[in-house]
């Protein structure tokens, strides 16, 4: 049995499997350090083939220069790379509330060994980066992943610039990371605070008691507390800020 291949559609294999790739790493599905490099780039490739499959005729004919793949090629990066931002920018987002609360509550010098990096990573940022992985998986996130590949793949073919503007774009998405990490974490952020209020009034009134040696477990207790209980009601937030990546992607290749 011979197997035949046409260049075009090994072209736009390789070229949609450099957009994927891209995106790829930037999603929980990638991000467990004990994947082998082979697993990733196979299934990255299955992928890709897939999507150019039913989208066959995406290069034209007689475009196959060396020029032609090698700017393809760049282009694809450029775009992968711009999608996958969307993705990233949305994860930092449970990174950077983390880290905010860790120096609230005197974490700020304890790292961790973050199992998907095997990097070091903040601690209250590391845990909630990992439950943001699980409620990803639990809403359907890589089912939409996909669908959102399949779509740019429908409306940018291989080789072809973004639509959008994607500076400001990127700009704009950017603020997600910052508005979204601090209402994550804003029921404990905001009691910390009062606490510290609190402890800062009870040292004046006070001055005999060692209130820093006396805060240090109280804002601790109280900071995990609510920040445990304060994570049952977040779940509408957290399906605008996934939902968010697929607006961004969107409003990009438009």
């Amino acid at each position: 049995m011979n197997i035949v291949i046409e260049s075009n559609f090994a072209i736009a294999l390789v070229l949609i499997g450099l957009r994927i790739g891209g995106v790829l790493i930037a999603t929980p599905l990638f991000a467990v350090g004990g994947i082998p490099v082979r697993v990733r780039v196979l299934f990255t490739l299955l992928l890709a083939g897939v999507l150019v499959a039913a989208r066959p005729g995406s290069i034209p004919a007689g475009t196959l220069t060396v020029d032609w793949i090698v700017q393809a090629a760049l282009v694809e990066l450029f775009t992968g790379a711009l999608l996958a931002f969307g993705v990233s920018a949305a994860f930092a987002a449970f990174q950077f509330g983390g880290r905010t609360l860790d120096f609230q509550l005197g974490f700020g010098v304890a790292s961790v060994i973050d199992p998907a990096t095997q990097q070091q990573a903040p601690l209250l940022g590391s845990a909630l980066n990992l439950m943001a992985v699980t409620i990803f998986f639990l809403l359907d996130g890589h089912h939409v992943l996909v669908r959102g590949l399949a779509h740019s793949v429908a409306i940018l073919p291989p080789g072809s610039f973004v639509g959008g503007d994607g500076a400001r774009l990127v700009v704009e998405h950017f603020g997600v990371l910052f508005a979204y990490g601090v209402a994550i974490v804003a029921p404990p952020m905001i009691t910390v605070l009062l606490v510290d209020t609190a402890m800062a009034v009870a040292a004046r009134t006070m001055p005999q008691v060692n209130m820093f040696i006396l805060a240090i477990p109280i804002k601790i207790v109280v900071g995990i507390s609510l920040l445990a209980l304060s994570l049952e009601y977040v779940e509408p937030l957290l399906e605008r800020l996934f939902r968010s990546i697929f607006v961004y992607w969107d409003e990009l290749i438009a």
